[in-house]
């Protein structure tokens, strides 16, 4: 079903946008999962981003007339969220990758929290971590929820991933731009010059150059799928793009950067040895932990316990069998998690 604007007169209170791209297998779950919030107030914006499967299919099978699709050549993750963005009506914005999932409450308790706070500008939620059959793995992401500052945001993100966040559209409104050069006259949120850490630079950004609070929700609200394929052969590509990000927002505040990089840099890197110890690539692993310390010690105080456990994590995958060390994962992961 194409986007019609003009389907019912009165603006929704959330916008649910869904950006899809090879993402079939999972697409029904997530949009189930979005359809059966208790919060019923929403649209959902799905954006098939030039995908070549059958995710538009999946969409225009849906009879529920709160969700719309908008079709597009691929501009990748960061262009199909500005798509979303720019057709949505809702007063808040929220994400979801076409292959997480939510909890039933999450859209009842971030509009709460945001209702509640009208200087709060991102409302996100811890997220639970989910395997490729959807099932929770016993880890997950349980960030700082509350005094969020700048430098939380850069060393940290505690906002996590792209599906935990739910953001006022005055606070996306305010970091807007525009770059004829891609080939579209939208405004861009998120910078699509970037293939990945798009959301990262965005959460800084608006940190940096606007007055708006970011506040967190303690409850695991969104189930996050990992998979380990391809992770450690991305780290390159993933620090390139997280230092593009930093070079970015330089610009902003650069005594602000100047001042925080460093410590920045050894989450980052830490970050990086947990996606490798995820893939079982030792080796990079134990580069990325040397970089970590190397970049500030500060970590280890700031940190001690995650810190300390991707370091036990790393010495155990370069020691021990792959076999060995699957047994043993969880329940190091779940004292650092």
């Amino acid at each position: 079903m194409p986007y019609n604007p003009g389907l019912t007169n009165t603006a929704p209170t959330v916008s649910v946008v869904i950006p899809m791209y090879n993402a079939a297998n999972y697409l029904p779950d997530c949009l189930a999962s979005v359809l059966a919030q208790t919060f019923t107030d929403f649209e959902i914006i799905a954006v098939d981003d030039g995908s070549p499967d059958n995710c538009a299919e999946i969409i225009h099978a849906c009879k529920d007339v709160r969700v719309h699709l908008v079709r597009q050549s691929n501009r990748g993750l960061a262009g199909a969220r500005n798509a979303g963005i720019a057709h949505s009506r809702g007063k808040y914005i929220a994400f979801i990758d076409a292959d997480d999932l939510w909890h039933p409450d999450k859209l009842a308790r971030h509009v709460g929290h945001l209702s509640a706070n009208p200087k709060l500008g991102v409302s996100y939620s811890a997220s639970a971590f989910i395997n490729e059959r959807g099932h929770q793995i016993g880890i997950g992401q349980r960030p700082k929820c509350r005094h969020i500052t700048p430098s939380d945001i850069f060393c940290r993100n505690p906002v996590g991933n792209g599906s935990a966040p739910v953001i006022r559209r005055e606070t996306l409104g305010d970091v807007q731009f525009f770059r004829p050069e891609h080939g579209h006259s939208d405004p861009m949120f998120f910078d699509e010059s970037f293939r990945q850490s798009e959301d990262v630079e965005c959460w800084l950004r608006i940190a940096l150059s606007t007055q708006w609070k970011f506040a967190g929700l303690p409850e695991p609200l969104t189930y996050y799928r990992v998979n380990g394929e391809g992770l450690s052969a991305n780290w390159r590509k993933q620090l390139a793009a997280w230092e593009r990000s930093v070079e970015c927002n330089r610009m902003i505040a650069p005594g602000f950067i100047a001042q925080t990089e460093g410590l920045a840099r050894a989450f980052q890197y830490r970050y990086l040895a947990r996606r490798a110890i995820q893939s079982r690539d030792a080796a990079s692993a134990r580069r990325l932990m040397y970089k970590s310390i190397q970049s500030n010690l500060r970590i280890i105080s700031q940190d001690f316990m995650k810190t300390a456990v991707t370091a036990a994590c790393t010495m155990l995958l370069t020691i021990l069998t792959i076999d060995l060390y699957d047994s043993l994962e969880r329940k190091v992961m779940e004292a650092a998690a």
